[in-house]
């Protein structure tokens, strides 16, 4: 007896101190400019164009193709990457298991950044990955300079640690009406309800709830406080110890919600192939909100 009492409190222990290790979700622009010389901090600027990011951004910022970890393929749009192919990716940016990764975003451009936060969690990075509030925008609202100066740096080491944080429509099926899940359509309210959107059906997975990821942002594309993202999560997430399985068109604006859920502490995981793959398999069952 004694001998499992102090496993189990040296395993609690190893918990808390996982706990405080983790690094903040989400982190400030005057956060960043107070740690951005930090020895293992790294800032991964998002864009989808180099030429944006070779005009503008933060001093130091590496920049990440939001493809070369979440790249299309003839079954659809942003997949999961090649593990191999990825850890190429982060050591090419400096990146080892031990970085500290701050992501930011240009513009409105957070649903791709918040895609990246979840494959870094994903590929192993998770408690070490944060997300600047707000990206470049704030950063400069702030009074902080971006530059063009292209950095440089060495190589990391990384190698990945695959998390479950991935699911396919397999494991959505087995568990439309299981009690220890639930599915979350991120989109947008009146998309949920079913009006037409180009797929081949419109309307929602049947049986799932509805967290529209533009209202989790407020209008300077800053996440609201956790008090107010725990207004949207509580009337259809009411328990923490569910799993959460979100999705939205491709897989994109669902990881808002993704990032959302871990700032509040749930359980969160992505259907990657979302509505592009489910409205093309007939036998997939869909239903609209009655009105």
């Amino acid at each position: 007896m004694k001998q499992t009492a102090l496993i189990s409190a040296i395993l609690l222990f190893a918990f808390h101190l996982a706990l405080a290790n983790e690094k903040p979700i989400l982190v400030s622009a005057d956060w960043l400019e107070q740690h951005k010389n930090d020895p293992d901090l790294v800032i991964l600027q998002v864009n989808f164009l180099k030429l944006d990011y070779e005009q503008e951004h933060i001093a130091g910022a590496r920049f990440l193709w939001p493809g070369w970890l979440a790249p299309d393929s003839p079954e659809g749009s942003m997949n999961v990457p090649d593990p191999a192919k990825a850890a190429d990716v982060l050591q090419s940016l400096g990146i080892s298991n031990t970085s500290h990764v701050v992501l930011c975003h240009p513009k409105n451009e957070v649903s791709a950044a918040a895609r990246m936060f979840l494959m870094l969690e994903y590929l192993g990075l998770r408690g070490n990955v944060s997300f600047l509030n707000g990206g470049v925008e704030a950063w400069k609202q702030a009074g902080y300079p971006v530059t063009k100066e292209i950095p440089t740096y060495k190589p990391g080491k990384f190698k990945p640690k695959i998390q479950n944080l991935i699911v396919d429509k397999n494991f959505v099926v087995k568990n439309l009406e299981s009690p220890s899940v639930t599915i979350v359509d991120a989109r947008a309210k009146r998309f949920y309800d079913g009006d037409p959107t180009g797929y081949p059906r419109a309307g929602h997975i049947k049986g799932a709830v509805n967290i529209p990821f533009p209202e989790l942002l407020d209008e300077s594309n800053m996440f609201k406080s956790e008090s107010a993202l725990q207004g949207y999560f509580n009337p259809v997430l009411p328990d923490k110890n569910k799993e959460a399985v979100v999705y939205c068109f491709i897989g994109q604006t669902a990881s808002v919600v993704y990032m959302a859920g871990r700032m509040l502490g749930y359980n969160m995981k992505l259907y990657d192939g979302s509505l592009q793959e489910w409205t093309r398999i007939p036998e997939l069952p869909m239903e609209k909100t009655q009105n």
